[in-house]
């Protein structure tokens, strides 16, 4: 009986033992969960960009095509043999400047017999018509005379203009390419030689929709831009409508014509045309960073006053996330056409780490500079 009790007082006692630790350990792990539940994160830090009104200019945007005022690919019109080449592949030629001499050897003795054959009509012409004069001989013999020294007159220019076709001249100023002919190289009739472009000023051809042909007329200001010169806008002025629309596509032709000093710019160069309209349209902007681009819908972070705060407590302010329709960007910025007012503030960085009801502190001590035309200087 004695051990039996003292084996009960041992039970009975290790029961007290754990019910008193597991209590302690209850009202600790409750006070845990209550702080938990009562715990707030810190505010996130956050930039801020107001919602502006601002004015930009209306365009057209189209692509397009750049094209030589005057280009062609000079081309022997006779046959020959190349006797001297006169140009340098890529030089820059005037009006008029030799580029190829084909022999003429033929041609120089032939033309040598035309004009003293065409010498001695003349002398036997002017005899006759002396003679016709004092009716010494018939009418019908100064007429012969007369059409002999026709022939033989053009006789003379059929064998200079043999000459002058083989003697090929730049028909235009400009700049050269390839070359594409050797010396000694006999050429056929229509044989390529070389490219020769004139690069300044250049056209622009581009197609705009018909529905935009009311807005059209010459002299708009064009602002055209190609890959190869990323760090360069060129501006032109269009110059030439297409009096009809395509049938197939319903687009207009439209040309522009572009200064272009240095020859940077090339035709062929595929190119993005600005066409600037007069009117302008005023739109809200904030920046392009401040949007959480989504398949479903863009939105944005519109930092607001908490509830139990008041307006510039810092401490109070929340997000709310706000969805919207853009429109047109231009630099740094985009513009909004739907679900934002003037004036509103919002996240212009970060968005995509934030969540709605968030609780926020502005800090825009390290916010970017945004701009409307940057320069990056790394670009």
């Amino acid at each position: 009986m004695k051990l039996f009790t003292r084996i009960a007082l041992t039970l009975l006692g290790l029961i007290v033992v754990l019910g008193a630790i597991g209590a302690v350990k209850g009202l600790q792990i409750g006070r845990m969960v209550a702080h938990s539940e009562a715990f707030a994160p810190p505010p996130q830090a956050v930039t801020v960009a107001a919602v502006n009104t601002t004015t930009w200019e209306s365009t057209l945007q189209a692509v397009g095509s750049l094209t030589a005022v005057q280009g062609v690919m000079v081309t022997a019109e006779l046959a020959g043999q190349v006797e001297r080449i006169a140009f340098e592949p890529g030089a820059r030629v005037s009006a008029g400047d030799l580029l190829i001499q084909q022999d003429i050897a033929v041609e120089t003795a032939q033309l040598r017999s035309a004009e003293s054959d065409a010498d001695l009509a003349l002398k036997n012409l002017e005899r006759a018509r002396k003679l016709v004069e004092e009716q010494v001989i018939p009418r019908a013999d100064f007429d012969e005379r007369q059409s002999r020294y026709d022939r033989a007159v053009a006789q003379v220019d059929l064998i200079r203009a043999t000459i002058a076709n083989k003697t090929i001249r730049a028909p235009f100023e400009g700049r050269l390419g390839i070359r594409h002919v050797n010396l000694g190289e006999v050429l056929e009739s229509g044989q390529p030689i070389v490219s020769l472009q004139s690069l300044d000023p250049i056209y622009v051809d581009f197609q705009l929709p018909q529905q935009q042909v009311g807005r059209l007329r010459p002299g708009l200001t064009v602002r055209v831009s190609v890959e190869a010169i990323e760090e360069q806008a060129f501006e032109g002025r269009v110059t030439a409508i297409n009096p009809e629309v395509d049938s197939r596509s319903r687009n207009i032709t439209v040309q522009a014509t572009i200064a272009n000093p240095d020859e940077r710019l090339r035709p062929g160069m595929f190119a993005t045309v600005d066409l600037i309209l007069p009117e302008q349209q005023s739109v809200l902007i904030i920046p392009a960073t401040a949007v959480a681009y989504a398949p479903y819908s863009d939105s944005v972070f519109v930092v607001e006053s908490g509830e139990s705060g008041t307006e510039g407590d810092a401490a109070a302010m929340v997000l709310r996330q706000q969805f919207v329709r853009l429109g047109e960007q231009r630099g740094d910025f985009v513009a909004v056409l739907q679900g934002l007012e003037a004036g509103e503030q919002v996240v212009s960085t970060g968005v995509f780490k934030l969540r709605n009801g968030q609780n926020v502190v502005v800090d825009n001590r390290l916010a970017p500079t945004f701009e409307s035309a940057p320069q990056p200087d790394n670009a």
